[in-house]
């Protein structure tokens, strides 16, 4: 098939990397233009577009489609399908409708469950045993198209957004690669709404640990957050993130140190595994008790 691919971060890439090894034919990359970023502020292209330049493929980062040339230059690309894979641009009626076979997208959830910009991290943080990806037809709304096949796995009871990250990424990849191999045998099926969510677009103010809260709730933000933005509190006047942790059965004032990195909750506790001070690197519990003496109470 001649396949135009839309994506931009790390989510993405399995998925081009699957598309390219199966004998595709990848006519055209689609991404969002380079962001500055890392010391020096250098705009530095997308992970997706860093792979097509390394591949060869001609790249495009329109910073929308309201321009009629945008939109004539996809007509161009007569893709038999586009794959569109966290690209993070709406796409107008008007181009979903070039390719012989619409645009087929990979969302991170198990539609209708968690539509929107953060699914992996919503999925975490509600405490759901069960994600997956989908693979649908888009149409104009968000992630409302009907959807032609799913895979599910679990959610471990220690995972962080990252690790469910990079699995949901391989398994969307696999998923996409079946479905372009035989498109009629996986007929496209309206949605039900039935159990719909919507997944925000997590915002920095969520990050701060309030630990009045059940230890099964702060647990969850922890690695619902891990490692981008990372949930954090105060240590006296440094800001400490906390990258992994698992729940534990101490009581105490809310935000206590009970002994180690045991922290006290509104109910019950948890135990810090992995974290990070303000200014250094991510270390583990132990590596972190080494040079640090944590506060009494974290705030």
């Amino acid at each position: 098939m001649r396949i135009v691919f839309m994506g931009t971060p790390e989510f993405s890439v399995p998925a081009l990397e699957a598309l390219a090894a199966s004998g595709h034919d990848i006519t055209a990359v689609y991404s969002q233009p380079p962001r500055k970023g890392g010391r020096g502020q250098k705009l530095r292209p997308s992970p997706v577009h860093q792979l097509a330049d390394k591949l060869g493929w001609p790249v495009f980062t329109p910073i929308n489609f309201k321009n009629l040339t945008d939109i004539e230059t996809f007509a161009a690309h007569s893709a038999d399908v586009a794959v569109v894979v966290a690209y993070g641009l709406l796409l107008p009626q008007a181009l979903l409708r070039l390719p012989v076979y619409g645009c087929l997208n990979i969302h991170a959830s198990l539609l209708p469950r968690w539509r929107g910009a953060a699914p992996i991290n919503r999925a975490i943080m509600a405490g759901d045993s069960r994600t997956g990806v989908c693979i649908m037809d888009m149409d104009a709304g968000l992630d409302t198209g009907p959807i032609r096949h799913c895979r599910d796995l679990d959610i471990g009871v220690t995972e962080t957004f990252a690790q469910l990250h990079d699995r949901l990424a391989v398994l969307g990849a696999k998923a996409i690669v079946d479905v372009l191999e035989d498109l009629s045998g996986y007929p496209a099926v309206k949605q039900d709404n039935n159990g719909t969510c919507y997944a925000k677009k997590i915002d920095k103010s969520e990050a701060r640990i309030d630990w009045s809260k059940p230890n099964s709730e702060v647990d969850r933000q922890i690695r619902g957050l891990s490692p981008f933005p990372g949930a954090w509190c105060m240590m006296s006047d440094r800001r400490l993130k906390i990258l992994s942790s698992i729940p534990s059965d101490g009581s105490g004032v809310p935000g206590e140190v009970l002994g180690g990195t045991e922290i006290a909750c509104g109910s019950g506790s948890i135990t810090v595994l992995e974290m990070q001070i303000s200014g250094r690197k991510a270390q583990s519990a132990s590596v972190f008790l080494q040079g640090n003496n944590i506060s009494q109470r974290l705030e």
